[in-house]
């Protein structure tokens, strides 16, 4: 039987297993609890009542953080002629169209996130089972297949982070660092369960969002009560 190690057990000590703990507090017991070298990313986990086998139960968005999420995001377009320069213009890391497809096929991925415009998705298609795996597929629900290529590319830079329900029943994001301060980790974690409540889907029966977790990369997780988090989404 593996032994859990010391530092593992030195992090979980204060932290009730079975205890639901006020969004603040939880917030706050994670931050003393991040001891790595590297600047940990905060996650947080929602058990949704859904069963994402069923089309009508998929839960699937975007949520722009209000205080960014911390990350470099690489951003590659597909794109032709004025909206390729305004995506350059935006910032965009990597834009282009018959070139972009035939790096991709070739193997190379250097990139976070992938948008494309709507006249481009007939050549994006091809690349529907490399890129799909991955998450990485343009997609008009999250915003992702668009004409406003400097909404997007603004967007994924500035820290809006996808969501998709995992075959568990699970929502999970990075929605910050450990060295955001206490209220803004509040602020981007609400703003993520209100997008997840948003999205609930039209086959959701009973108690939508069930639980839900918090933890940074390296630390041990902190459940949360539900109601200190959904102030507002009724969900």
């Amino acid at each position: 039987m593996a032994q859990t190690g010391k530092r593992i057990r030195s992090a979980r000590e204060g932290i009730a297993v079975t205890k639901l703990y006020p969004l603040d507090e939880a917030v706050k017991l994670i931050k003393e609890r991040a001891k790595a070298k590297f600047d940990e990313t905060f996650e947080v986990s929602m058990n949704l009542g859904v069963d994402p086998r069923h089309a009508d139960q998929m839960v699937r968005g975007v949520c722009n953080l209000p205080n960014g999420s911390g990350r470099t995001v690489r951003v590659a377009v597909f794109a032709r002629g004025p909206k390729a320069d305004e995506a350059r213009a935006a910032g965009a890391d990597i834009v282009g169209a018959e070139d972009l497809l035939e790096t991709i096929q070739g193997g190379t991925i250097d990139f976070d996130r992938c948008i494309a415009t709507p006249d481009m998705m007939p050549l994006v298609g091809r690349l529907g089972k490399v890129l799909g795996p991955r998450g990485l597929m343009p997609n008009p629900k999250v915003g992702t297949v668009t004409m406003d290529v400097k909404g997007a590319v603004a967007g994924a830079k500035g820290g809006s982070v996808e969501f998709r329900v995992e075959k568990a029943g699970i929502v999970h994001a990075g929605i910050g660092k450990v060295s955001f301060d206490e209220q803004k980790i509040v602020e981007n974690i609400r703003a993520f369960a209100d997008a997840v409540a948003k999205a609930r889907p039209a086959g959701a029966k009973g108690t939508y969002i069930q639980r839900i977790a918090v933890s940074s990369t390296m630390g041990p997780g902190v459940k949360v009560d539900p109601s200190s988090v959904l102030v507002a989404s009724g969900a």
